[in-house]
Formats: C-alpha cells, sequence, structure tokens
C-alpha cells in the first residue's frame, strides 16, 4: 500500500527531498515503517531519535498504518 512521507529538519537534508510516497506491506506499524526508512535511507541512521506523525497526530510505535496515510518524519529540534 502507498503513504506519503513528509520530511521535515535535518531529515530533508540528508534525504534530498522534503517529501515522497512510499510503498509498505499491508499492516505494517509505525515500528517496521522506521526500520524500513533506515533500510532505504542509512543516512538517518546517524539521528539519535526522531518523532514519528501520522495524519497530523504524533504516532505510537504500535500504530498500525493505512492506504495514503500521511507520516511525518520530525527530528529533534533546539533553538536559541
Amino acid at each position: 500500500m502507498k503513504i506519503q512521507v513528509l520530511f521535515f529538519g535535518i531529515t530533508t537534508d540528508l534525504v534530498a527531498t522534503s517529501n515522497l510516497g512510499l510503498e509498505v506491506s499491508k499492516a505494517s506499524t509505525v515500528a517496521s515503517f522506521k526500520v524500513l526508512l533506515k533500510e532505504k535511507y542509512p543516512q538517518l541512521e546517524n539521528i539519535d531519535s526522531y518523532a514519528i506523525a501520522v495524519n497530523e497526530s504524533y504516532a505510537a510505535d504500535e500504530l498500525v498504518l493505512k492506504e495514503n496515510d500521511i507520516v511525518a518524519v520530525i527530528p529533534p529540534v533546539s533553538g536559541g
């Protein structure tokens, strides 16, 4: 099934895009999405942690993704 992935902050630079369509298997969870993401984009391995939001709500690893979900990859932010 297809989902839309949005990247923010440093992740945009690391994957060289701010959004893309991605095929995931049915019944994929946020946890399995994270594994797939690091397989496809090993440069994300250097980020200690990042949040995942699905359809504009922060998501737990157990959440099951659905067709056409919008998944955001949100790196840690700091400011001054």
